[in-house]
């Protein structure tokens, strides 16, 4: 993004906020997206993002990238969001498992995909493990730091993302089994 745009919408230039607007929103839709229950609270927090980016476009100092700079505001808003409405979001009791590696086998699962599927199991997560997991691995946050931006202990942020890998592993491993049940079914009507 050009230096001048960014100035100018710090100023007031609501022309080049819309061009900040548009260009980012499609880039950070699908963060939103893995924070969020559904499509509609994705755009909600999106929305209150980018009211959040006009109103601190000024603190904006040009130090680091802009975009990590509006993806930390967009992440933000998606915690404040959870935290906000956490009364309402299913709340799954804390229990210390033993984390379990990903199998060769359920890697592979997660390279063959397909994306929108992917994000359909990211979003199906509790919204516990949805939080934690998108915190650990996709934005790079350790445990500590996780626990500290969501008010919890770092051994429940650690068995949250246990309870997030099993329930991917269980997903994977019915997605799995579905399709050769399918090649199976297709196998037996074409002989």
């Amino acid at each position: 993004m050009d230096k001048s745009i960014i100035t100018a919408a710090a100023g007031g230039d609501k022309k080049a906020f819309r061009t900040i607007f548009e260009f980012f929103v499609p880039k950070l839709r699908p963060v939103a997206l893995r924070y969020a229950r559904t499509d509609f609270e994705a755009e909600d927090i999106l929305q209150e993002a980018f009211v959040k980016v006009y109103h601190n476009l000024k603190t904006y100092r040009f130090q680091g990238s802009f975009e990590g700079w509006i993806k930390r505001i967009v992440i933000n808003t998606a915690l404040n969001h959870y935290d906000k409405y956490k009364k309402d979001y299913q709340q799954d009791s804390i229990e210390t498992i033993e984390e379990e590696e990903l199998g060769m086998e359920e890697a592979q699962d997660i390279d063959e995909i397909e994306p929108s599927l992917l994000l359909s199991v990211f979003q199906n997560l509790p919204d516990g493990y949805r939080i934690v997991m998108n915190l650990y691995v996709l934005e790079d946050y350790s445990h500590k730091e996780i626990a500290q931006m969501l008010g919890i202990s770092e051994g429940s942020s650690r068995s949250q993302f246990s309870k997030a890998r099993k329930y991917i592993k269980k997903v994977l491993a019915g997605l799995r089994n579905n399709n050769k049940t399918n090649l199976l079914n297709k196998d037996s009507t074409i002989s």
